[in-house]
């Protein structure tokens, strides 16, 4: 495992490489380390910036990207790793899980979403994931309403490219509640 600030380029030996990008230092080395247990080669960034240095440096055959990172979202990552290497197979995690932020991960090239927290089996399953599954199953409950204003935010704010003072006026919400929604945790399905 090595960090972004320590190392610029990852390793090129016969193990996949694989770049991990959240701005939890701890979480990253956790799933640095459980990821190299499983034979990668791992490199960690906590910013976007830091992120495409080292992806330029050495194109990473897997990433494990964070949503919400420090200044420009996760989704641009998606987005410049894909231009970078199509065949690059990227996992999107997140703890603010919307349907529409899904959305735009899956347009931009994500292989998968998944909502934190999730186990170092789901994430490998989801890298190995080529397809769509029709035998998903399909909740017998609508979406409360709680859930369904924090889609609605988030598609909004999608729309807006994560422009929180145009999303707050698109949606004529004050500047700061529409803040305040966006810290808390999202409603429960």
């Amino acid at each position: 495992m090595t960090d972004m600030t320590t190392l610029p380029a990852m390793e090129t030996d016969d193990h996949p490489t694989l770049l991990i990008v959240d701005d939890d230092a701890t979480f990253c080395g956790v799933l640095a380390g459980a990821m190299t247990k499983r034979g990668f080669d791992v490199t960690c960034a906590h910013t976007v910036e830091q992120a495409l240095e080292c992806a330029e440096a050495c194109t990473p055959e897997y990433a494990i990207i964070d949503l919400r990172l420090p200044g420009t979202s996760g989704l641009t990552l998606v987005e410049k790793l894909k231009t970078l290497d199509p065949g690059t197979r990227i996992v999107m995690l997140t703890g603010y899980a919307s349907i529409a932020t899904a959305v735009e991960a899956i347009k931009l090239g994500a292989t998968h979403y998944l909502a934190k927290p999730v186990d170092i089996d789901e994430i490998m399953l989801a890298f190995e994931r080529t397809s769509g599954d029709v035998d998903v199953p399909i909740s017998a409950h609508p979406l409360s309403v709680n859930r369904l204003e924090w889609e609605y935010i988030q598609r909004v704010l999608t729309e807006n490219k994560g422009n929180v003072s145009v999303t707050a006026r698109a949606l004529n919400m004050h500047r700061r509640t529409l803040q305040r929604k966006l810290t808390k945790n999202p409603a429960k399905i």
